[in-house]
């Protein structure tokens, strides 16, 4: 049973210590979120546990196991297309079924009985070996996990050189599920998927057999997935059973509890501060006494620690001079194109004060319809009308607003010359950049600090209707919890594109989801619209009374639904029949191709070509019935 061990960990960078004296146990099935600020040792704690970091001090015990690591920031070079590298996640698998195919000649062109026996021994041994390795499902387990994490099999054949940064990512994570270790370690692993893509992964992870660690600011998946949090804050770890949200209440109960007993401490402090000081004015030998007395036992007293909230958060406050009209913007009849057709017929308007989320598989255009807006993209079809009075800001996902080679404090001032240094700095302070922080290169930053300045340079912008692509991204927890609330102040329009379920469930007051042939749009949050999506009527159709005609129609529609149910549960019913046909058909098969008898009479041939007819038989009906099961 798996079961790893962590004991006294301890690990620094020169003099910055980042992990202080962590314990915990790993038990086998554990779902664990690991959930911190961005530099508190996640990322170092998995290297850790992998060994390709070492401890200062402290130890590690696990069992020999397989373990899966999917890094945060993944380097690929290959020129391997998409389908052959992941394809090597298998290579032991081919090199066998290579094998099994070199033995089979051989066994054909033996004629020594012993060495016939010796080779159909073997043969027998390597058939074993691959049934057991299900290597006849390689390919439909290939194909379900790269379709499921959004590639389409017309990029099977693209070269993984040419493949985006998002989409090597993408690439590696789909080799690590493939790999089925015993314990997935997954940094990050909902950075580049789209909604769709995320769920599949859910999904995906709550039937996993193994162990599963991961870090993630998804609190919707995290939700979804662990059933334990580790915490790292202030170099320590501590351990929280149940979900993130159960986390959450429990630390905020933890908070108050401590801040509770903080709060009694110091009356009680202040209270025997002033016996003291009275017994000290007497002036008396036994009034002194007395006075060093308890001033002992103040000395002596444990002191509770007054707790850190929001310490580290950044501070974030949008707002503008000028308000717009009511009508922000009208768009109609939008169509773009590159070298292929992306989306058309896109049309909707924008009112004051909406805060709309655009969702859409990867690819559908969703960026490129902010940019088409913003005046970016120009070769498109169709009107797009401003309101007045609209001032627009844009949060970039890639951060291509920031010039790299400036400083932070010059990124800010040149772009708001009518500011002080001083002001310039309080700014900078308010998102955690402080000393000579200032200085730093843009360059040098990490993608949650250039985040911050990207974020500070839309507050200064003063604009009443916000373009926002991905605004969580490389944003811990803490910060984004800080722009939930600044965005739920802000009196402006808003308008993002964000993968993050539980912001957009937070903020959104309304839902366009973009398709290629145009938007469909929902009337609130993401829960909402999880829950309307699939509906095929709608509000003011429910509402309606319904006429007996309508009723036997849908009395109807359900018996029909009733009677496909059926027929499909018969078809699937009989679809397993066949497999379980075909599998003894092939038993029968390998027990006959172990026989010598059937090599002397030419018997060999037939019985090998029936063999790899029954076996691409079975591999079409099993992903036949995945697609009809799952």
């Amino acid at each position: 049973m798996l079961c790893i061990t962590v004991n006294n960990l301890s690990k620094s960078y020169g003099i910055d210590r980042i992990l202080h004296d962590i314990s915990f146990v790993v038990n086998e099935g554990d779902r664990i979120g690991v959930v911190g600020e961005n530099g508190t040792g996640k990322s170092t704690l998995f290297k850790l546990l992998t060994g390709e970091i070492k401890p200062d001090c402290g130890n590690i015990f696990m069992p020999q196991i397989v373990m899966g690591y999917l890094e945060q920031n993944t380097i690929i070079d290959s020129e391997k297309s998409l389908y052959e590298e992941v394809k090597n996640v298998f290579e032991y698998i081919f090199e066998l079924e290579n094998d099994i195919r070199k033995l089979e000649k051989e066994i054909s062109n033996t004629k020594n009985e012993v060495l016939l026996n010796k080779l159909l021994d073997e043969y027998s041994s390597l058939m074993s070996k691959y049934n057991k390795l299900d290597g006849y499902s390689v390919d439909s387990r290939i194909k379900g996990v790269l379709k499921g994490l959004g590639f389409s099999e017309s990029q099977f054949d693209m070269s993984v050189s040419n493949l985006s940064g998002g989409q090597k990512t993408r690439l590696m994570l789909s080799k690590t599920l493939l790999k089925n270790p015993d314990v997935l370690l997954l940094d990050e692993p909902t950075n580049h998927l789209d909604i769709s893509s995320i769920e599949w992964l859910e999904q995906y992870l709550r039937f996993y057999k193994g162990t599963v660690m991961v870090i993630s600011h998804d609190r919707y998946f995290l939700d979804r997935i662990v059933n334990r949090i580790f915490e790292l804050e202030n170099k320590t770890l501590k351990e929280y059973a149940g979900n993130y949200s159960e986390y959450l209440r429990k630390k905020n109960d933890e908070i108050k509890i401590q801040m509770k007993a903080y709060e009694n401490q110091q009356k009680e402090i202040k209270r025997i501060q002033e016996m003291i000081m009275i017994q000290k004015n007497r002036r008396r030998e036994k009034s002194v006494k007395m006075a060093e007395n308890k001033q002992k036992m103040l000395d002596r007293m444990k002191k509770i620690e007054k707790p850190l909230i929001n310490n580290n958060a950044i501070k974030i406050n949008f707002d503008f001079d000028e308000k717009s009209g009511n009508d922000v913007l009208s768009v109609r009849n939008l169509t773009l194109r590159f070298d292929h057709h992306i989306f058309h017929n896109v049309s909707f308007d924008i009112k004051k004060g909406d805060r709309i989320a655009i969702l859409g598989p990867n690819g559908i255009g969703k960026t490129s319809l902010l940019k088409i807006l913003l005046g970016i993209i120009d070769n498109y079809e169709g009107s797009v009308v401003w309101g007045t009075n609209v001032i627009t800001g844009y949060y970039d996902q890639q951060l291509s607003n920031l010039n790299n080679d400036k400083t932070i404090i010059d990124e800010i001032w040149d772009e708001n010359p009518y500011l002080t240094q001083t002001e310039i700095r309080t700014l900078l302070g308010s998102f955690l950049f402080s000393g000579d922080d200032v200085f730093k290169i843009i360059s040098k930053l990490s993608g949650g600090e250039k985040a911050k300045v990207s974020l500070l340079k839309l507050i200064l912008s003063k604009s009443n209707f916000l373009l926002m692509d991905e605004p969580t991204n490389h944003l811990d927890l803490k910060s984004k919890e800080v722009l939930e609330k600044a965005l739920l102040d802000y009196r402006g329009t808003l308008l993002f594109v964000s993968h993050d379920r539980y912001f957009i469930d937070t903020i959104a007051t309304k839902i366009f989801e973009l398709k290629s042939e145009g938007i469909t749009k929902y009337y609130g949050n993401y829960s909402y619209y999880l829950e309307k999506k699939n509906e095929t009527t709608n509000v003011e159709d429910k509402i309606k009374s319904k006429t007996k005609t309508q009723l036997k129609n849908e009395k109807y529609r359900e018996k029909l639904s009733r009677q496909q149910e059926k027929k499909q549960k018969e078809y699937i019913k009989n679809l397993e029949n066949n497999i379980m046909e075909i599998e003894g058909k092939i038993k029968e098969l390998e027990e006959k191709m172990c026989d010598p008898e059937i090599y002397k009479n030419g018997e060999i041939i037939k019985a090998q070509s029936d063999y790899k007819d029954l076996k691409e038989l079975l591999t079409s009906l099993y992903k036949e019935w995945e697609d009809l099961c799952c």
